[in-house]
């Protein structure tokens, strides 16, 4: 959605978000912008995948 004032943004949709105290270099494509304490990140999961 460009040029429109959004509440939220979703996976898969594009947005532009501007950070104060935020460096360019600090953050990378593809991050996830949430409010501290809201979410719980992962980074080890287990599943079954049937080919």
């Amino acid at each position: 959605m460009f040029r429109k004032l959004l509440d939220e943004g979703r996976a898969g949709e594009n947005v532009g978000v501007l950070l104060r105290g935020t460096k360019r270099e600090e953050i990378e494509r593809g991050q996830v912008l949430a409010k501290p304490g809201s979410i719980n990140p992962h980074n080890k999961f287990e599943s079954e995948v049937y080919i």
